[in-house]
């Protein structure tokens, strides 16, 4: 589903290169709820808009459902962007000016989907995450849960082979956030591909897998000395 290989993200001015990514490398099968963690700056949400095709990469291969990415122009990527992938923000990434059900509706509207499919795709998400009676209201009118929920039904409306979470739960307090990950739990167990990046290691654990990222490099956290120092400093601040 996707497959990173050797990979690297470089960031050049004149006087320095940074890695953002290093020899990275993640293979996520179809089907698997895969958990992205690491310290601040470790190359997570390089990652994920590399695998979102929001970012070119420096190096490597990148597979995206078999296809190599690296060669495919931006109207290319956008249009699989718009058929494969659903993205869900720690910030929700609503349009404030418009309501629920045009919120959702706009990155179907860039398929040229006609009317009638768009609303019942529409009305089949938001009925799915518990939001079909609020579909006139403006995000100013809801919760951060709820705007969160709108933010997985807009991505779920486009059926979506691929869900990208970026700390999903982290604008939420500890009630709302449970909520929003268990509905990804469901969204997962129906058959969806979920990459999600968190900070929070129990949402991590109810994961099935979860890929650790220290300095652009994925790392066996069982076994690599980076991740235990870097616990260490964290349990002791």
């Amino acid at each position: 589903m996707l497959k990173m290989t050797h990979l690297s993200k470089v960031y050049r001015t004149e006087v320095v290169e940074t890695y953002a990514l290093r020899d990275f490398n993640i293979d996520v099968k179809e089907g698997e709820f895969v958990a992205v963690t690491g310290p601040s700056g470790s190359g997570k949400t390089t990652f994920l808009t590399i695998a979102g095709l929001l970012e070119t990469f420096t190096g490597g291969e990148y597979l995206l459902d078999g296809v190599d990415v690296s060669g495919l122009n931006d109207n290319a990527r956008s249009k699989i962007r718009n058929e494969k992938i659903g993205f869900i923000f720690q910030a929700f990434n609503l349009i404030p000016d418009l309501n629920v059900f045009d919120n959702v509706e706009v990155p179907l509207r860039y398929r040229g989907m006609k009317a009638a499919e768009r609303k019942q795709r529409i009305m089949d998400a938001l009925e799915r995450v518990g939001l079909a009676s609020r579909l006139k209201h403006y995000p100013a009118e809801l919760s951060g849960g709820q705007q969160q929920r709108v933010a997985i039904a807009r991505a779920l409306a486009g059926s979506p082979r691929l869900l990208l979470a970026d700390e999903p739960t982290g604008n939420l307090d500890t009630q709302m956030a449970r909520g929003v990950m268990e509905l990804l739990e469901d969204i997962h167990r129906e058959g969806a591909t979920i990459v999600m990046v968190t900070h929070d290691p129990e949402l991590a654990a109810r994961a099935q897998r979860n890929v650790h990222i220290i300095d652009g490099q994925e790392v066996d956290i069982a076994e690599d000395p980076r991740f235990h120092a870097e616990h260490a400093a964290s349990s002791h601040v």
